[in-house]
């Protein structure tokens, strides 16, 4: 399985295209919906840049009476002045939305409603906040994120760049999990551990995997490159990079798989079974 790549930091090019696409967008819905222009206004238009946006996005999202939308935008700016790579990471995520997501119009859909985006990002924040040994706080973000979008993802938990998750809800990933770059993943995946063992006991999800919705992978077990685990899976075993596993127990089902199934988001069966027990 690849190990995870280290993100670059942001502002070439297509960063400033993106950034200025998600402003025109923001505009636009200005003009159409008068209702929304003074929210529009305060979470996109009047910042310089997506990590000034996305700072103020997280923070009226996870702000509560016991940590308030204030600090939780210092401390996601924080993080981004500490570690550019975080928006640089956003960004890609941004960018597999709109290509991976045949139900978006534009940018400002997943960025203001989308909550597997949303979350994503606050986790990234927790993450960093882990990394730096601020347990408590990255587990109150943990918290909020949970309540709010319905996603758990543990603040240790290493997640790469141009990530997809669709819907969200459901979603729990684990302690020591890590999950590759460009993975899609749906609604109710489960990236959990076989019992109560403690240490190195979650799943390592490579690159370019899609998991379907209700996908229960569980153990520490690699799935390979550019795998495709089938909806309602229950995978216990590892799965070759390429290779379509489904079924409770899954077995591999096809080999090789689609080239690029997070990309293309292909969720069917090839019509010949061919049956490898895993």
């Amino acid at each position: 399985m690849a190990k995870l790549e280290v993100i670059s930091g942001s502002g070439n090019a297509r960063d400033n295209d993106l950034w200025a696409t998600l402003r025109d967008a923001a505009e636009a819905a200005a003009r159409e919906e008068p209702q929304l222009a003074s929210q529009l206004n305060a979470v996109i238009l009047s910042h310089d840049d997506l990590g000034g946006a996305l700072s103020f996005q997280i923070a009226r999202k996870l702000g509560d009476s016991e940590l308030g939308a204030m600090t939780v935008r210092e401390v996601a700016l924080s993080a981004y002045q500490a570690d550019p790579s975080i928006v640089a990471a956003a960004e890609a995520d941004l960018i597999a939305v709109q290509e991976r997501d045949p139900a978006i119009r534009n940018l400002l859909q997943p960025f203001l409603y989308f909550k597997g985006f949303q979350a994503l990002q606050g986790w990234r924040v927790a993450h960093w906040l882990w990394e730096q040994g601020r347990d408590t706080l990255a587990f109150h973000f943990q918290s909020r994120i949970s309540e709010l979008f319905q996603l758990d993802i543990h603040p240790a938990a290493r997640i790469g760049k141009s990530v997809f998750i669709d819907h969200g809800t459901g979603i729990v990933i684990g302690e020591t999990a890590v999950v590759g770059d460009e993975v899609s993943m749906l609604h109710a995946v489960t990236l959990g551990g076989t019992g109560a063992e403690r240490g190195d006991r979650h799943p390592k999800i490579g690159k370019g995997v899609l998991l379907g919705a209700g996908a229960k992978v569980l153990g520490n077990i690699e799935i390979g490159d550019y795998a495709k685990i089938a909806s309602g899976s229950v995978v216990l075993k590892p799965v070759p990079a390429g290779c379509t596993a489904a079924g409770v127990p899954a077995r591999i089902v096809n080999c090789p798989t689609d080239a690029t199934p997070a990309r293309t988001m292909d969720h069917t069966l090839a019509d010949i079974v061919y049956d490898f027990v895993i």
